[in-house]
């Protein structure tokens, strides 16, 4: 299987955990288990979710079974995908931080801004 394939069945699997978290979370379930949850209902592992999202190659009848959990076209872990918008939680994070932008003074958002910019490029 090409790493192309690997790594977009591996992010289009993580939209879908996505998704689903932000569904159970509207609906007052707890983030705490969440990965279970999720893996529970792809009927895996998970352990096996684990190793999905950080290396594990998604075959081709595990790409089929994942689409069909997730009421998701076959062949759709297969495709690329437009961002449909924000998610609930980019507009709440989006949301916190305009406020906190407009809440402080020049000094406050050059550190905000050095705070985003460390995160970003993946500095501690």
């Amino acid at each position: 299987m090409p790493d192309n394939i690997t790594l977009l069945r591996r992010q289009n699997a993580l939209t879908l955990f996505q998704r689903f978290a932000e569904a159970q979370m509207r609906d007052g379930i707890a983030p705490k288990g969440m990965e279970q949850l999720f893996a529970q209902a792809l009927q895996i592992s998970p352990s096996m979710w684990s190793q999905i999202k950080s290396s594990r190659p998604i075959g081709d009848k595990l790409a089929r079974q994942i689409e069909a959990a997730r009421e998701q076209p076959a062949g759709w872990l297969d495709e690329a995908h437009e961002p449909q918008g924000l998610t609930p939680s980019e507009l709440q994070f989006l949301q916190l931080a305009l406020k906190a932008w407009r809440g402080t003074n020049a000094d406050g958002r050059r550190q905000l801004r050095h705070a985003v910019k460390q995160i970003g490029a993946g500095d501690d």
